[in-house]
């Protein structure tokens, strides 16, 4: 897979949450790391994506907000 992303990896779906718009998958990295994103459902189904399927968390941003109380 050729991607202008910068950051990509690997992992096994561990679990996908499903929503209303949007639902959450979880992808197992690897060595205790897990990726968490929200998915659009449409794309949740185009991609059939489920738990113990291999995937790639691709991850291309500008920008990267965290916040605190």
């Amino acid at each position: 897979m050729k991607t202008s992303a910068s950051n990509r990896w690997r992992g096994k779906v561990e679990s996908v949450t499903e929503g209303a718009v949007n639902g959450i998958v979880v992808l197992d990295i690897g060595s205790g790391n897990k990726v968490t994103a929200t998915v659009s459902m449409s794309a949740i189904k185009e991609l059939g994506l489920k738990a113990g399927l291999n995937a790639y968390a691709i991850i291309k941003v500008t920008y990267v907000t965290v916040g605190m109380d």
